[in-house]
């Protein structure tokens, strides 16, 4: 059995609806889904604002490599196009972590090495599991508690958005 941890981002077009894209690709897996957040842009600053949130996925069938190239055929669904680092896009989903899978494949580093900087993940996931534990660097809880107020107050609740 593999579980998984997917981050979700969307700030070009109709965001939500690429954030539900990525969803129904993974209904058949789906554990739980977080609320949706909107963020700041990270990285790149003169883009949209992004919607964010965390998927939970379990399979019998597939494994980190499984859940990346997932990941990248809902990207390419999404039309999405990397022009720049960081930049803006349609559908952004990242495999944030995978079991206590360790890997340091250029393609597939994980656990997701940003992780513990982003409150954009870090705030969904822990709306899903507030046990949750990210490998190597311990409860997300802590890792949350350790970044600057000005990040975590960039990632706002969304209500009135659902993911399905």
């Amino acid at each position: 059995m593999s579980r998984a941890v997917l981050s979700l981002g969307s700030n070009l077009g109709d965001r939500l609806r690429y954030l539900r894209l990525a969803v129904e690709g993974f209904a058949d897996e789906l554990v739980a889904a977080s609320p949706v957040y909107e963020t700041a842009p990270w990285g790149v600053t003169d883009q949209p604002d992004f919607l964010n949130a965390v998927l939970i996925v379990e399979s019998p069938d597939v494994d980190e490599w499984g859940w990346l190239r997932r990941a990248q055929a809902l990207e390419q669904q999404a039309e999405r196009i990397r022009e720049q680092r960081w930049g803006p896009r349609t559908l952004d989903v990242d495999v944030v972590v995978v079991d206590e899978v360790r890997s340091d494949h250029p393609d597939l580093l994980l656990p997701h090495p940003g992780t513990p900087a982003r409150a954009t993940v870090l705030i969904p996931w822990l709306a899903l599991d507030p046990e949750a534990h990210l490998p190597g660097h311990g409860p997300v809880s802590d890792l949350l508690a350790a970044l600057p107020d000005s990040d975590r107050n960039d990632v706002h609740l969304r209500e009135d958005l659902t993911l399905h």
